[in-house]
């Protein structure tokens, strides 16, 4: 039996197994390595606050990622597609490392956070 997310070594085993396989994914990896090339050591702590902070109310992050991604999406116009592949990812990744309350709340929040973005991206 899988165990919850309950912590930040929780969050950030999440989101480092996460961003291994997008940086590997062959739709959506272009967008970190050329749109955007991520420094991994900057990038990965904010996203730990970010998700520590969507799972246990932490205030750990202080950002603005719509605006980020709509400036991506100047860029390199982002598709559906791309956000399927980015929640199916994520999705996996919460299902292949946890299970319970606090994973099935990572998943409904991916989903709420891309459905948001792609409503203010695309209309």
């Amino acid at each position: 039996m899988k165990k919850d997310i309950t912590n930040r070594a929780d969050i950030e085993l999440l989101i480092n197994s996460f961003y291994e396989k997008v940086k590997k994914d062959p739709l959506i990896a272009f967008f970190f390595t050329e749109i955007v090339p991520v420094n991994w050591a900057a990038h990965l702590p904010v996203m730990y606050g970010f998700w520590e902070n969507i799972l246990f109310y932490s205030g750990t992050y202080e950002g603005n990622p719509m605006a980020k991604h709509k400036d991506i999406h100047q860029k390199c116009p982002m598709k559906m597609e791309h956000f399927q592949r980015w929640t199916s990812l994520f999705t996996e990744t919460v299902e292949e490392l946890f299970e319970g309350e606090k994973a099935e709340l990572a998943k409904q929040r991916a989903m709420s956070i891309a459905t948001v973005m792609q409503i203010k991206m695309f209309s």
